[in-house]
């Protein structure tokens, strides 16, 4: 657990011991209740950062110049910089957290392995631009309208 948010960590103590208590039988509740400490905690978050990147980007408008972006040509082309690219693989670690609470309570360690392996995977496919087809796509259909 990452020590950069105590209060999620709380949470998430307070629920397994929770679970504990109560038994498997509120899981389901004690689950959906953590996840959505977790989406509120991600929508504060993500707003924050669009405000943020908003602000960025008018700044540079009223200068004349073009926003700052790091990444590859095709991100930049698409406008995908390192706050996006930050924001997906902490959005996906963030996420991690139940999820392996998930894996781990239900199947034990070959549960919790197979959920990193997920979350593995989708970082790597992320990272490789595995979804640039989407991304062309997308653009031949706005060029159209």
């Amino acid at each position: 657990m990452d020590a950069r948010d105590p209060d999620l960590k709380k949470e998430l103590d307070a629920a397994l011991q929770t679970r504990k208590e109560l038994g498997a039988e509120y899981e389901s509740e004690l689950v959906d209740s953590f996840m959505e400490k977790v989406e509120q905690r991600f929508n504060d978050t993500a707003d924050r950062q669009v405000r943020r990147q908003l602000a960025e980007q008018q700044m540079a408008t009223a200068r004349g110049s073009r926003p700052y972006a790091i990444g590859t040509p095709a991100d930049q082309a698409h406008g995908l910089g390192v706050g996006e690219r930050f924001a997906f693989v902490g959005v996906s670690l963030l996420l991690a957290i139940p999820l392996s609470a998930i894996g781990a309570v239900n199947e034990g360690l070959p549960g919790l392995l197979i959920t990193w392996a997920g979350i593995f995977g989708v970082n790597a496919v992320h990272a490789a631009g595995a979804f640039s087809w989407l991304r062309r796509g997308r653009d031949r259909e706005e060029n159209r309208d």
